[in-house]
């Protein structure tokens, strides 16, 4: 085949991901980072006891195309029916088949300017229109993304809380509350990645049949899974089962299914890593601080630090610290690009990062 026969839509994307991984950089650097605090994985690890199921998981097998023991379990864990879940590979592949069963050309999709750009990629894929909004004193800002909502027929909108890569949050009861300025006909995306580390209250307290709302979780983040690819959505039965239209059938492999099913059971581990994670936050800001740096307080397992300048400072600040090898990412929009975005890592980690910083912050300021 001389020409590649692609649609006109996919002949017109770039060849691209939303983000480059830390793989790649270290293929172009030579050499493998010294603390890994850029991806906002769980430097923590897993459960020992998701480890073990997983090595012990028959891999011959295919996995279970519906999910059903850890539907279950989710429906069993949240109070809902099972009918009220679906199981995806990550919050990237629930956003990939969500966008495909929603969004065509020119259809209108609303989001923050700066928020997650996998969400924007899908929207991109199937030929929406992004309509953005910026943030509000660092928080996404839900009034403003519905009534963009609703002056462009927009069919979705994205909203975390969480927010990926502020690290600010809404209490449940002002997400309650906006929701009554939701267009009748669009859905509102919300993306919970990382309540677990939130304080209580963040949630809000919607019924998980509410056909106005789907949310997606991840065993990514506090769960320490994110290789394994387990996310899930909460939403109306209608909305979950029309999942089953697009979705990859055999797409959750079967050691993913049993480890999130051990690691969801494994109530003292999660505990623990909640603890780590929130002595790492406070670390992180105390590393800033000392630095001359504002860390912003953060519900996630990783700190937004305030570099005081411009995006092009914060940038340099970034590049100083993964040339001397800590992989650290920073928001791309201003202006939260201000900003660099460390995630939660162990003692070690957090020691070479107040090791380097200093450093890199010098090179930055000769820029």
């Amino acid at each position: 085949m001389t020409d590649l026969r692609l649609t006109a839509l996919a002949a017109s994307l770039p060849s691209t991901v939303p983000f480059v991984g830390p793989e790649t950089q270290e293929r172009q650097l030579g050499t493998p980072f010294l603390a890994r605090l850029g991806a906002n994985e769980s430097n923590f690890g897993p459960s020992p006891n998701a480890l073990k199921a997983m090595a012990a998981s028959d891999l011959w097998n295919y996995g279970d195309p519906e999910s059903f023991e850890l539907r279950a379990a989710l429906a069993a864990h949240l109070d809902v029916s099972p009918g009220n879940i679906m199981i995806g590979e990550g919050i990237d592949g629930l956003l990939g088949y969500l966008v495909r069963l929603f969004v065509g050309p020119g259809d209108a999709v609303v989001t923050s300017e700066g928020a997650y750009p996998t969400f924007n990629y899908h929207v991109a894929g199937y030929g929406g229109e992004l309509h953005k909004v910026p943030y509000t004193n660092d928080h996404e800002d839900p009034r403003a993304l519905f009534a963009k909502a609703r002056t462009t027929g927009a069919k979705l909108v994205y909203l975390a809380n969480p927010d990926n890569p502020m690290g600010t949050w809404h209490n449940g009861e002002v997400l309650e509350r906006a929701l009554d300025d939701l267009p009748e006909d669009c859905l509102l995306v919300l993306d919970e990645a990382y309540i677990e580390c939130a304080p209580a209250g963040t949630a809000p307290d919607i019924p998980a049949d509410d056909p106005r709302v789907i949310r997606l979780r991840t065993f990514s983040k506090v769960y320490g899974l994110a290789g394994a690819r387990v996310g899930y959505a909460i939403g109306a039965p209608d909305l979950i089962d029309a999942f089953n239209k697009v979705r990859n059938h055999f797409g959750m492999n079967r050691a993913a299914q049993v480890g999130a099913l051990a690691a969801l059971a494994d109530h003292a581990y999660l505990e623990q890593v909640r603890e780590q994670v929130a002595a790492a936050r406070a670390r992180i800001a105390e590393i800033a601080q000392h630095n001359g740096l504002t860390p912003l307080p953060s519900a996630t397992n990783f700190v937004a630090i305030d570099c005081g300048q411009d995006g092009a400072y914060a940038k340099a600040i970034l590049d100083g610290l993964i040339a001397r090898g800590v992989f650290v990412r920073m928001p791309f929009a201003a202006p939260q690009n201000r900003c660099i975005r460390i995630s939660c890592g162990t003692k070690r980690d957090l020691d070479i990062l107040a090791e380097v910083l200093p450093d890199a912050m010098k090179d930055a300021q000769k820029g």
